[in-house]
């Protein structure tokens, strides 16, 4: 008989902040009351991104954020659909003395329906920026809407747990998501036996690395696919460090993961392919209200992708194509003229070094190519 396992197609985001600027605009604005040493309004983000771009209307519709994501992803017809969501969604909690705490009002959640995401990473350095009631409102918040999550949960065991999302074949995709110390998030906010928290690794080590495959191979199935979100690194720098590379190529060859999704940095980094399969290492800003805001302006945070792997019955890449996107006026919209160019050349520096290439294809797409993939 003809092989007829099924191919898994995934749609991959950033970070997605749908705090401050972006909750003013929203048909259900929250309290814009920030505790920000410089900013005190949350209108004031809004008003920047005015500034440097043009009126915005407000309210506008819960599509209006994702310009033109609705339409890319009708044409590309994911099977899952992945972000990580770095922002409470909470009325409640308390401030947390860190300096910048996003927080979305609960009844502008359906911004997230308009685009039918699937689950959402949430081990990252904001999620908690309301306390322990904040992130349990939003975990409740997600829940109701029918939203797959990993990464934070009310105590340790659920922060550790996968999502388990159904996919195509009768088979199913487990999504574990962690985050480090090095982007930001304190030892303080782990998940404990008793403690709501975010999954958190205190060091890129062997350790680590076991207790999270130890984990993977107690659940894991026959036929299953696992992907790893991870909330690594700095804000700004291309450069990524030797113990992330060793990291993820440890999850591969020691944990059976089929995909290791980065974020935290601001802007897009480089791509891997490793023993067929694929490491994102900074997926960069997916949606945030950082338009008007001046300074790092070499990194173009404005300036991101949308990430379509296709993945075999045994996890392997087949294929990655990459949409580039252009944030104006608090919405995502396509990179073009010298923004694309602008990306294409930064992804084919960046990736050269893992020895990927970046190409221009049709429909305004890029495509990786590899190694292996070169005969």
């Amino acid at each position: 008989m003809p092989d007829v396992r099924p191919h898994l197609r995934l749609f991959l985001g950033g970070d997605l902040m749908t705090a401050r600027g972006i909750d003013q605009i929203l048909p259900n604005p929250g309290d814009p009351l920030l505790h920000e040493a410089y900013v005190t309004h949350a209108g004031d983000y809004v008003a920047l991104a005015e500034r440097r771009n043009g009126p915005i209307p407000r309210p506008v519709d819960f599509a209006y954020v994702w310009g033109v994501v609705p339409q890319v992803l009708a044409r590309h017809r994911p099977d899952v659909s992945l972000v990580n969501l770095e922002t409470a969604v909470t009325r409640g909690g308390w401030p947390q003395p860190k300096g910048i705490n996003y927080r979305m009002e609960p009844n502008n959640l359906p911004v997230l329906g308009a685009v039918k995401l699937d689950c959402c990473s949430l081990a990252n350095n904001h999620v908690l920026d309301w306390g322990e009631a904040g992130l349990l409102d939003t975990l409740a918040a997600l829940d109701h809407l029918g939203l797959g999550h990993a990464g934070a949960g009310v105590d340790r065991r659920s922060a550790t747990a996968p999502a388990v999302l159904p996919v195509v074949g009768g088979r199913r995709l487990l999504v574990f998501a962690f985050a480090t110390p090095d982007c930001g998030v304190p030892s303080e906010w782990s998940a404990d036996d008793r403690q709501p928290g975010v999954a958190w690794l205190s060091e890129l080590s062997p350790r680590s690395l076991n207790r999270i495959a130890t984990r993977i191979r107690a659940l894991k199935r026959p036929g299953d696919r696992v992907l790893v979100s991870l909330h690594w690194g700095g804000n700004w720098d291309f450069s990524i460090p030797t113990e992330q590379v060793r990291f993820a190529h440890g999850l591969i060859d020691e944990a059976g993961v089929d995909l290791v999704h980065g974020h935290s940095s601001h802007h897009v980094k480089g791509i891997e392919v490793y023993h067929r399969r694929l490491i994102l290492y900074g997926c960069g800003d997916l949606l945030d209200d950082y338009e008007g805001i001046d300074g790092y302006a070499s990194y173009r945070s404005d300036l991101g992708l949308l990430y379509f792997p296709s993945l075999d019955a045994k996890g392997n890449l087949l294929s990655l194509l990459l949409y580039p996107t252009h944030q104006c006026r608090l919405s995502i919209q396509a990179a073009e003229d010298s923004d694309r160019v602008w990306l294409l050349d930064t992804l084919q520096r960046e990736c050269a070094r893992f020895g990927c290439s970046v190409i221009p294809t049709a429909n305004d797409l890029f495509r990786l190519v590899w190694r292996e993939a070169r005969h």
